[in-house]
């Protein structure tokens, strides 16, 4: 029953550990626990416009929770899925904020996104998208990703000052700092000693020397009631439908949920071995469509686009490659609706250095890109610098596309330009 129940999510008792695939879930899942304090947080300007701002963490981890269920039953891969913090950024910031639209009308956006995700997924636009994608750039999307994450490290571990990712480092003396530093080196010891679930144990030991450094806060209370996510159910309004701006903003929402989904389960299939030689990632219609039934999913119960997180990239370093990973994930995610208070106390310092090692993982990926062809490394190397320096990987694998078609292009007319010239003069 147990071999059977677990081969739903595509575990296979003579190619998997199970303990492997546990310690990689509990890893994804320390790593994204941050989104309990920061999504509530990000929402609170809406309190304002009538926004039931008490009811989004129930709503986001019911979200997290089905998505990532999705993601293991359906696509069978380590992902962990969320609200994602950019898009969420979008609806409440442009769309509700500046635009001045009600939350009611974001959300529908997000309904209408999700289908046209799900379509995407179901016909063959998706594969054309994904083939568009060469397989340099594949690669380099990896290991754009590895900075971006490892950038993501060094920002929510404190040692960057606040504003641009340009500035500089802080003094080092901060009890953050060292505590980051410390599990820095934690994390690289055991990578080297080859230690199995060594990331998780560096957060757990880097949680508990934080303690005494004032950093790790323990908690009042350990139980926590959610609050009811009703408020926030379906909360949409078919007169919406009618307005431009709505589609202008589907279009947009669709745009960053599929480059960014796409670009996050490219870059880390890549670098882990189940990426065919062709190119070809396998299970890629049902990771994307559980990424789009998620944004449904999430609509209706009142959260922003569901995406899949880069944060996953965690897990597949611990050694996760099948659905068991993202089901402890989901597991995890829904224990945290009773036991938030503990969760909420692993500090920044403990799971940024294993993002930073999560990103080293992915970095290694630059070993399948053809350093002596130009019109491969440049948008190869537009592609791993942008995606750090803009905060996006979607600005990151639109500048690699671009840059190479119009290379590609362009080195094209140029050679038979000159070969006319050739033909002439003789």
């Amino acid at each position: 029953m147990k071999e059977k129940f677990l081969a739903l999510m595509g575990f296979s008792v003579h190619r998997h550990n199970l303990r492997t695939e546990i310690v990689s879930g509990l890893t994804t899942f320390t790593t994204m626990v941050y989104i309990l304090a920061l999504l509530p947080a990000m929402t609170e300007p809406l309190r304002k416009v009538g926004f039931p701002v008490e009811a989004v963490l129930t709503a986001s981890i019911l979200a997290t929770v089905i998505g990532t269920l999705l993601m293991a039953f359906l696509a069978k891969r380590p992902f962990g899925q969320a609200p994602g913090l950019t898009l969420n950024i979008f609806f409440i910031q442009t769309v509700c904020l500046s635009l001045g639209y009600p939350w009611q009308f974001a959300l529908t956006a997000v309904l209408i996104e999700g289908l046209l995700f799900v379509l995407l997924c179901i016909g063959n636009l998706r594969q054309l998208i994904f083939e568009l994608v060469p397989s340099s750039l594949k690669y380099a999307i990896a290991a754009g990703i590895g900075f971006f994450i490892a950038m993501l490290g060094f920002k929510s571990s404190g040692m960057l000052a606040d504003g641009t990712i340009f500035n500089h480092l802080e003094t080092m003396t901060t009890p953050t700092s060292i505590l980051f530093l410390i599990g820095l080196l934690l994390t690289g010891l055991f990578a080297i000693l080859h230690i199995k679930g060594g990331l998780l144990l560096s957060i757990i030991f880097v949680t508990l020397i934080g303690i005494p450094l004032g950093v790790t806060t323990v908690p009042n209370d350990v139980f926590s009631m959610p609050v009811s996510p009703a408020p926030l159910f379906c909360q949409f309004s078919l007169d919406y439908l009618l307005l431009p701006d709505l589609w202008v903003c589907v279009l947009i929402m669709l745009f960053f949920d599929v480059f960014d989904s796409l670009g996050t389960i490219v870059g880390i299939m890549a670098c882990t071995g189940l990426m065919r030689k062709n190119g070809r990632i396998p299970h890629l219609r049902s990771i994307m469509l559980s990424d789009a039934l998620a944004t449904m999913t999430g609509a209706c119960l009142g959260c922003s686009t569901v995406t899949t997180y880069a944060e996953s990239a965690t897990g597949f370093a611990e050694g996760g490659r099948t659905g068991v990973s993202a089901f402890v994930v989901a597991l995890c995610f829904a224990a945290s609706l009773f036991l938030a208070p503990v969760f909420l106390a692993i500090p920044a310092a403990a799971t940024a250095p294993v993002m930073v090692m999560a990103g080293l993982y992915l970095f290694g990926s630059v070993r399948h890109i053809s350093l002596t062809n130009t019109k491969e490394m440049m948008p190869a190397f537009l592609t791993i610098l942008l995606m750090p320096v803009t905060g996006s990987i979607t600005d990151g694998i639109i500048a690699g596309l671009f840059s190479y078609i119009l290379l590609a292009f362009l080195g094209g007319l140029a050679k038979r330009l000159f070969r006319r010239h050739s033909l002439e003069a003789e």
